[in-house]
């Protein structure tokens, strides 16, 4: 029973619940950055570059002739492919990166509000007790005797 108490203790974190959710969005996330970039940053990069962004480089030693499309893409170097994923995974960094650093602002002048307040209000030093008192009346009669 012992494990199955740990992993129930493990699963119902919060952080294991909120990771999941993260991946989620994340997914879905993935699909609109996906359809971005091949609806307009593909395009405009085809327009500038005057290539077709899913372009392919056909290898010399395979005989093509006879092919349908798909067994030519299958064949041949795609580098457009990548050259999208890696689009997709600077768009996404980016797009993490910004959202990561506004949670920490937020964050921090959350935590410089608590302290603010906590600095504005100090709390008084405790009043030294008639004991304390008296040792230091003794105290500085010692010190007035000894400098005579």
């Amino acid at each position: 029973m012992g494990l199955i108490q740990e992993f129930k203790e493990f699963a119902l974190k919060g952080n294991v619940v909120d990771m999941a959710i993260g991946v989620i969005i994340g997914a879905a996330f993935k699909d609109i950055v996906t359809s971005f970039t091949d609806s307009f940053i593909n395009p405009l990069i085809a327009s500038v570059g005057g290539t077709d962004i899913a372009g392919s480089i056909r290898l010399p030693w395979v005989d093509y002739t006879g092919l349908t499309l798909e067994e030519i893409q299958s064949l041949s170097l795609n580098y457009g492919a990548f050259i999208t994923a890696i689009i997709n995974f600077l768009i996404m960094a980016l797009i993490l990166f910004f959202m990561l650093k506004a949670i920490n602002t937020l964050k921090s002048g959350v935590g410089k509000l608590k302290k603010g307040k906590k600095a504005e209000e100090p709390a008084p030093a405790p009043e030294p007790s008639d004991e304390v008192k008296l040792l230091t009346e003794i105290k500085d009669l010692l010190k007035a005797q000894k400098g005579k």
